[in-house]
């Protein structure tokens, strides 16, 4: 009687910790639906002719930087890509992301920053689904141009594989973040969809549906974004 009861505390806390893992990888996805529903209200934001050319966004919702310490930086958002092999269709489910190891230069104390990257070509989005990515050397990156459009941005900004751009204390910005790495999280998958998957699997394959944590994070890109315009 007494191991009976023993086994059902045992099996009773760990549904509370499963509950409570996928608590804070939901919250995420919303925070990022949030994140990226107020930039693209911001009037000079993401310029549209790149969004509609990007393949995948990357959302990191509040990425802290250390205080006082040079290159340190750890945050976790979602990407979610157009649907399909060649990234045509609709934004799709999101995959849970980790960026580590970003080079800020000195920070004069901790600060939360959302960072928002476009991933604008097949080999970068499908680099990123399968493996940790550095980028700058992995993948070409480079601060993203802000605007009503593309125009004035670099021939260098213009061939970067991933366009990155922050914001903080209510500024929006375009940002460097070569040197940094972005993997998939797989652990976070794992909670958000109570089950092992790869990132490959949920963008490419369809092998999850979008939980309805992230409805305005999809609903935002589909009015913004609604048709890939490579």
């Amino acid at each position: 009687m007494k191991r009976s009861l023993a086994c059902s505390a045992v099996l009773l806390l760990a549904a509370f910790a499963s509950m409570a893992d996928n608590k804070k990888e939901t919250e995420r996805v919303e925070n990022a639906g949030k994140v990226m529903s107020e930039i693209l209200q911001i009037p000079d934001n993401i310029p549209q002719d790149l969004l509609d050319k990007a393949e995948c966004v990357v959302v990191l919702p509040s990425v802290v930087k250390g205080a006082f310490i040079i290159g340190a930086s750890y945050g976790r958002g979602v990407m979610t890509c157009r649907g399909g092999s060649k990234f045509s269709g609709q934004w799709g489910a999101p995959t849970m992301m980790a960026l580590e190891g970003a080079s800020f230069g000195l920070q004069l104390g901790g600060q939360a920053t959302d960072f928002v990257l476009l991933l604008m070509n097949d080999r970068s989005a499908k680099g990123v689904l399968t493996s940790k990515v550095k980028l700058g050397a992995d993948a070409s990156a480079a601060a993203g141009p802000k605007g009503r459009d593309a125009s004035a941005a670099t021939d260098a900004t213009m061939r970067a594989e991933i366009l990155s751009y922050s914001r903080a204390r209510g500024a929006f910005a375009g940002v460097s973040l070569e040197g940094s790495t972005l993997r998939p999280d797989d652990s976070a998958n794992k909670n958000l969809y109570g089950k092992e998957i790869g990132a490959e699997d949920i963008v490419l394959n369809g092998a999850v549906h979008a939980p309805a944590s992230a409805k305005e994070l999809l609903q935002t890109l589909d009015s913004k974004s609604p048709r890939h315009k490579s």
